[in-house]
Parts: structure tokens; sequence; C-alpha cells
């Protein structure tokens, strides 16, 4: 209640509050739970550089809203947008390899 009364009247007289907001940091990834089976770093690699243009690597790797949207944008733009869709995709499959992209949607760590 003192911290309430001191904040408010520190409003009251033109001062701001302290208060100082909790710094968040990004988790890196985590290991995988018992049972879950790991995504394969390799694999989703070569998925993205080979398939990319239909957004297989991303459904592999969990992240179907993405996924469906380059697969969308390949389709429904008779193949013109497959070309953008394939240079993403093989750009994303580069960041894999090389482990830039190293967690599955779920953020569990990518296994070699």
């Amino acid at each position: 209640m003192a911290d309430y009364y001191n904040g408010y009247q520190q409003e009251q007289q033109g001062q701001q509050p302290m208060y100082n907001p909790p710094q968040y940091q990004p988790q890196a990834g985590m290991d995988p739970p018992p049972g879950y089976l790991q995504k394969s770093r390799v694999a989703a690699g070569i998925l993205g550089i080979v398939m990319g243009s239909m957004g297989i690597h991303s459904f592999y790797l969990g992240n179907a809203s993405r996924g469906l949207v380059q697969l969308l944008v390949s389709l429904l733009t008779c193949g013109i947008g497959a070309i953008a869709m394939q240079i993403w995709g093989i750009i994303d499959g580069v960041k894999i390899l090389d482990g830039r992209i190293n967690t599955d949607a779920n953020g569990v760590f990518l296994k070699d």
C-alpha cells in the first residue's frame, strides 16, 4: 500500500513513478521432452532447398501457417509466385543448414 501511495504522490508532484519492468530474454531453445521426436536439421534444410516453393520444410518444422502461405501463394498465382517462394525456400534451407535456424515451431533444437 505504501508503494502505491508513494507512486501516487510522485505523479501528483509531476515526477514519474519509479517502475522497473522485468527484462525478458528470448529463449534460445530447449532439449526435447521425453517421447518427443526431434526434427532433423539436414532433412529440413534439403526440403527447403528442393521443395521450398511448396513450403514443405515449414510444414516439417511445424510452422503450418507459414507453410500454408507459401503453398497458397505458389498455387493461386499460377506459378508466378512460386519463383519468389522458391527463393524464400532456398534462403530458409541455407539458414537451416548453416545453423541460423536451429529450432522447430515448438522451440526444440533440431538434431544434426
